[in-house]
């Protein structure tokens, strides 16, 4: 099992190793390769101990207009919560890793230890669209810290935001950016996308596949 140390330097070595071989594959004139396996890029976090924080905000203005029809964006986030924590827990991460509903507990029963998880302040890592070596501001940080340090773990996996683009000619799909978060050494360990199945009329289904597709990070179905 790899440390806490180790687990960032890994994950990069996994993603390193995956790129590489989909550029080995893509020049190989062998039309008979047999199929790969899905690039599980934090396939490494299924054996920690990791937090899961809420998702933190919808962006605005999509071309769909999905966003601006959700009548109660906070109930739809949470329902989105509800989602990925039952698919994470469907593929063996139900107890080792920490979910939103845990979180709200524990801030429940003492505010004055545990930071409130809906109250995250993540606005920084809204503007990220690459990994930077800056280290995450406060208060963020310090909330963080104060987290994993409450549930016994290092890294947060947080949904920053999730949008809505086009997909085909009459459809839409929704797309989570996650940020996989050091909460001790106050880093970004790993930022991407993910997204949903394409749909012609924003539904209940868009949550429940764009949480399946986040666990396909991780571990198989």
């Amino acid at each position: 099992m790899p440390t806490p140390r180790t687990l960032p330097q890994l994950i990069v070595l996994v993603v390193a190793l995956a790129a590489a071989g989909c550029a080995g594959r893509a020049a190989s004139s062998q039309a008979d390769a047999p199929p790969s396996p899905p690039v599980r890029p934090l396939s490494l976090l299924a054996a920690q101990r990791i937090v899961v924080a809420p998702v933190h905000s919808v962006a605005e203005g999509d071309p769909l207009g999905w966003a601006a029809g959700i009548p109660r964006q906070r109930d739809w986030m949470r329902e989105l919560d509800g989602a990925i924590g039952v698919e994470l827990g469907a593929r063996g991460l139900g107890n080792t890793w920490v979910h939103t509903e845990t979180l709200a507990r524990a801030y429940e029963r003492n505010p004055t230890l545990s930071p409130d998880p809906y109250r995250l302040a993540a606005e920084p890592l809204q503007r990220l669209t690459r990994i930077s070596e800056e280290r995450l501001p406060d208060p963020l940080a310090s909330q963080l810290r104060t987290l994993v340090a409450v549930h016994d773990a290092r890294f947060v996996l947080l949904p920053v935001r999730v949008s809505f683009e086009r997909a085909g000619e009459a459809g839409g799909r929704a797309v989570l950016r996650l940020a996989l978060l050091d909460a001790r050494a106050a880093e970004v360990r790993w930022l991407g996308d993910v997204r949903s199945d394409g749909f012609s009329t924003f539904n209940p289904e868009v949550a429940v596949s764009l949480a399946a597709r986040l666990a396909d990070l991780i571990a198989a179905p």
